[in-house]
This record gives C-alpha cells, structure tokens and sequence, in this order.
C-alpha cells in the first residue's frame, strides 16, 4: 500500500510539474505572438549596434527557417564576417589577414542543432525531442522567476558529447523571458555559467522580441549589451549572402 501511494504521489507531482511548465510555455507563446505567427516566420534580419570602449560598432544578422544565417560588422571600415553558414560550410573572417576560413565538422553538427530551435526552442521543443522541466522559482533583481530547464541535442566538444542544458528565467507574473543560462564548454572560460539577459521587448509584425540583450557571466561584473535598432521580418535574401568566397586563398 505504501507502494502503491509512493508511486501515486510521484505521478501527481510529475503530472502536476508537467501541467505548470506547459502552462509557461503555452502563455509565453500566446503573449508574445501566438503560435500562428511563429510557423509563418521564414526568417528574419536584424540591424544592430554595440559599443565598445565607446567606439559604436554596427551589426546585422540574419537568419532563415531553412538553415542559413550570418553575422556581419563593420569594424573601423573592415567588415567582418562570423558564423556564416550555407546549409553545409560553415566559415568566418580570419584574424589578423582578414581572409575567409573554414570551421571544422564538429562546429557545422553542433551549428546544424542549434539552427533547428528556429523559430524559437519552445514552439518546436516536442518535435525535437527536448525535455523540459520546472526547476523551482528564485528572485531575479527583485522579479520572482520561474526556471525551466530545457534539455536539447548534447554538443559535441572535442569528439566527446556533452550535455546540452538552457536553464529559462520566466517572470512569473507574464511569463516572458528575462535571461537565460548555460554553461561554458570550452575555451578559457570553461566551466563558467554564461548568462544572456533581455529587455525592451517591443513588436515587429505581430511577434514581440527583446530589443536589448545582454551577454555576460553568472555573477561577474560587466557584459556586452547587444541593441536592437530594426528587424525586418521574412526578408528576401540572396544565397550569395551565405557562400563561402572561393575566390580567397585560404591558409
């Protein structure tokens, strides 16, 4: 009997946490645009800006439904490139030449993972596959959030898998973003909880997205603020934007 009631329990727990998380993402989807105006995005190009060391640097990035996207900047009348993806070759500007260079394998599967959370991780969570769980409530700068845990396809960092977990800070009054968190994998910062956080949302053609956003590190000081200046909705884009210049040497 005490069995039976333990295995009761856990059930309602689970279908009740199951019940809450849904609700989040379900009102998160609505309020910010509905489910409609997500599927019919085919993509979207923003024009951005930073500032760094007081020197405002230009951005625009795109991104497509169908698995293209690019980053573009002009820096003291050098444009450069990053992250720019065809559907197969992934490539950036190199430093200190300035000439195109490839990225290796592991960088295009892990890209290709990432590019599928297009629209937007919680409009296309189940197809994919990603588990998602209430993982408690804290107060975030004096908001009470909801954190949901969000599990997705594991990243692959020198041939080995790793997890790949996004820990959503939801206001718990309208259940809208206010950050996001992940741990760092690689690089000097491993180990390290980066933290992404947004404001300013505003809309564009029925859905809204923050026009602030803010990358840094969990309970470190500084960051780089990344400001929204236009976004324009399913674009017209030539697929030249994304090709790899074969006409560059690459070394």
């Amino acid at each position: 009997m005490k069995n039976i009631f333990a295995l009761l329990l856990t059930m309602s727990f689970f279908l009740a946490n199951s019940q809450d998380v849904e609700e989040i993402i379900n009102n998160y989807i609505e309020i910010t645009g509905g489910i409609d105006a997500y599927q019919e995005l085919e993509g979207y190009k923003i024009y951005a800006s930073v500032n760094q060391q007081g020197l405002e640097i230009p951005i625009e990035i795109i991104q497509l439904k169908k698995g293209r996207t690019s980053l573009k900047l002009s820096l003291q009348g050098q444009e450069i490139k990053q992250g720019v993806f065809d559907g197969e070759v992934l490539w950036s500007t190199g430093f200190p030449d300035f000439k195109p260079v490839k990225s290796d394998d592991e960088d295009v599967i892990n890209l290709k993972n990432e590019l599928k959370d297009f629209p937007d991780p919680f409009v296309v969570y189940k197809e994919l596959g990603y588990s998602v769980e209430l993982d408690g409530t804290e107060d975030f700068e004096g908001t009470e959030v909801n954190v949901i845990k969000l599990t997705k396809t594991p990243v692959l960092v020198d041939g080995e898998e790793f997890p790949n977990i996004d820990y959503w800070l939801f206001d718990a009054e309208d259940n809208i973003p206010l950050a996001v968190r992940s741990e760092i994998l690689e690089g000097p910062a491993k180990g390290f909880i980066e933290e992404q956080r947004f404001s300013d949302y505003q809309e564009v053609e029925g859905i809204y997205y923050p026009f602030s956003l803010t990358f840094g590190v969990k309970d470190q000081p500084g960051g780089q603020t990344f400001v929204v200046e236009k976004m324009e909705i399913n674009p017209e884009i030539d697929e030249s934007e994304f090709s790899f210049p074969d006409d560059e040497i690459q070394e």
